[in-house]
């Protein structure tokens, strides 16, 4: 398994949008779903103020997300300028596989 953790600062504004986004049934993973080695999105927030999100990204391999980045880089980018006004900024955090 591949996974893949980002982490999202929002404001309370942006928090309802943000999380029909990018929870595990808003666009993000409905795109992510066209894969077959996609196995699904895990949205977290954190308890305290201001509002911080983790996203879990799961990917049977990390060739499987390779190869879905590099066949669908034009539909991922249009797809991440559209979500761009729902967050405040984005950090990568991490990848591992098990």
């Amino acid at each position: 398994m591949f996974q893949i953790l980002w982490q999202f600062d929002v404001t309370d504004e942006q928090t309802p949008a943000f999380t029909e986004a990018y929870g595990p049934a808003g666009p993000w993973a409905v795109f992510f779903g066209r894969a077959e080695g996609y196995r699904g999105t895990e949205l977290y927030r954190r308890t305290g103020a201001p509002p911080r999100f983790l996203t879990l990204d799961r990917w049977i391999t990390r060739e499987a997300y390779q190869a879905f980045r590099r066949d669908h880089a034009t539909d991922y980018s249009a797809l991440d300028a559209a979500c761009d006004g729902l967050t405040l900024g984005e950090t990568f955090l991490a990848a591992w596989e098990s």
